[in-house]
């Protein structure tokens, strides 16, 4: 146990029993407890493995690598379809982890094994994300805004390629770009 955990613990006002549920199992593995996004993360070697995090609708456990974890149980789910690397575990109930607790055990294990492993997950590229007609007509015919782009991070470019893109009306995506247009240019993320 990690004291720097406990708040998150102690102090849920949601999935409470299901959290001390997983903190359970999940220290039975040997991991070490530690605290990143504000959330339980357990690590090997200093590497992330997976954390315990609570949304609305449910809690979860998230294994960073789980795209390259084998899924007989068929419960590991994908966030959405821009997640590459990560998957979850849901639960909306205590009873579920309960009746899952040997299963989760074996997932956290294969989890470990696949870090010991020492295989990536393969993420796509950023040129391979769709970047939207009013994007690329913009950076045509503006050379400064172009460079801009270009030399931010690969993950800010991504950042803002998905922002722009999960509009669905070309109207909500061009007022996103003229928006964005002075962070750009000023090297900012979408973010920052």
């Amino acid at each position: 146990m990690n004291p720097k955990t406990d708040f998150f613990f102690d102090e849920a006002s949601q999935w409470q029993k299901e959290f001390e549920k997983l903190r359970t199992i999940a220290l039975g593995t040997e991991l070490i407890e530690d605290l990143k996004w504000g959330c339980p993360c357990y690590t090997y070697e200093g590497k992330n493995i997976f954390l315990i995090h609570g949304f609305k609708e449910y809690c979860a456990l998230l294994f960073f690598k789980g795209a390259l974890m084998k899924d007989p149980d068929h419960i590991l789910i994908q966030q959405s379809e821009n997640v590459q690397a990560a998957r979850q575990i849901r639960f909306t109930d205590v009873q579920q982890i309960i009746d899952l607790e040997k299963v989760i055990r074996n997932y956290m294990f294969e989890a470990v094994k696949i870090e010991e492993s020492g295989v990536k997950v393969e993420m796509k590229k950023t040129k391979e994300f769709e970047m939207v007609e009013e994007f690329q007509n913009i950076l045509e015919n503006d050379l400064i805004l172009k460079e801009a782009f270009e030399n931010l991070t690969p993950g800010r470019q991504r950042a803002y390629l998905l922002y722009f893109s999960s509009a669905k009306q070309s109207k909500t995506r061009e007022a996103r770009i003229e928006k964005c247009i002075p962070q750009i240019i000023s090297g900012k993320g979408l973010n920052d």
